[in-house]
């Protein structure tokens, strides 16, 4: 009977050993000293691990490379000034029109603040359901942290909605001193909207409207947010003058940047964008070849897209 009971014993415990090892365990500290920037990851797919690795080679872009968002880069500045100087600062919601320097934009800031200990931890839209672990983790470190979420938005029922939610105002756990989040968006609500959402909506006699709640709820994220800075299309004078910023860094003269005009003015047409991102990708061509050629077709050729054939 002893006999019986041992070996039931040792059976359960290699049993769950093997359970053990295959449910997501704490989140170990990396080394802080081998970067600035680290990336929150989940290894071994939806039930895997996360780990904290460290980012090898951090993006070297700075605030004199941004053009044309003086206002935001100012107010993202002061608040990060604040933040790293012990001052109370907000999280940040950098939403608009897409490839006008919002990612950009956070990286450069990281580079400015670095040396007075601001770190970034950038972190999968999917994986913010594990925030808590990470604010533990980085709770009693001297370091000042940024949470960057980047590209974030919703879909209906998805489990880091609330967790984010939660964590930006409204958890009985509060986030420490020492951490930020910034994130990025196309969307400023960040989840859907759709027609229906309307149907809550609801007229009393005096004429008042009070938005339903499924309304409430999809506006309530961004509004936790305290801090929010708008990005907008740039006109064709401003695409020119990031392109031309750009050309300068690949250390191009102005007889080239110059000349470089036109068939700036074509790529954007080409890809329906007067972006930063499109200029930025038009002088990396540019510099590769290094020298100007002739656009791919005559320019009258080239049918704008509604709303880029003027500033």
């Amino acid at each position: 009977m002893a006999d019986s009971l041992q070996n039931f014993l040792s059976r359960a415990e290699g049993l769950l050993a093997r359970v053990e090892a295959l449910l997501p365990g704490a989140v170990a500290a990396p080394d802080w000293s081998a970067s600035v920037a680290f990336r929150y990851r989940r290894r071994g797919g939806a039930a895997g691990r996360c780990v904290l690795e460290p980012v090898r080679h951090v993006a070297g872009i700075r605030l004199a490379d941004l053009r044309e968002v003086e206002p935001q880069k100012l107010r993202l500045l002061q608040n990060t000034e604040q933040f790293v100087a012990g001052r109370p600062a907000n999280n940040v919601l950098l939403t608009g029109a897409r490839g006008t320097g919002k990612s950009s934009l956070i990286k450069a800031v990281l580079n400015e603040f670095s040396a007075r200990g601001l770190r970034l931890i950038e972190v999968d839209k999917a994986d913010l359901v594990e925030l808590p672990d990470l604010i533990e983790l980085v709770a009693e470190r001297p370091e000042r942290f940024v949470i960057f979420c980047d590209d974030l938005s919703f879909d209906e029922g998805e489990p880091g909605y609330k967790a984010l939610k939660s964590i930006l105002d409204g958890s009985v756990a509060a986030a420490t001193d020492n951490l930020l989040i910034y994130a990025t968006s196309n969307r400023r609500h960040l989840l859907p909207e759709q027609m229906r959402d309307n149907l809550g909506y609801k007229h009393t006699e005096d004429g008042e409207v009070h938005p339903g709640e499924a309304v409430e709820e999809k506006i309530s994220l961004s509004e936790r947010f305290g801090l929010w800075l708008s990005f907008y299309p740039f006109s064709q004078g401003e695409y020119l003058a990031i392109t031309a910023q750009w050309l300068r860094s690949f250390g191009m003269d102005e007889a080239l940047i110059s000349a470089a005009r036109q068939p700036a003015l074509v790529w954007a047409l080409e890809r329906g964008s007067r972006s930063g991102r499109v200029a930025y990708q038009f002088a990396r061509d540019l510099a590769g070849r290094g020298a100007l050629e002739a656009p791919p077709m005559p320019i009258a050729d080239v049918r704008p897209p509604e709303g880029l054939d003027h500033v």
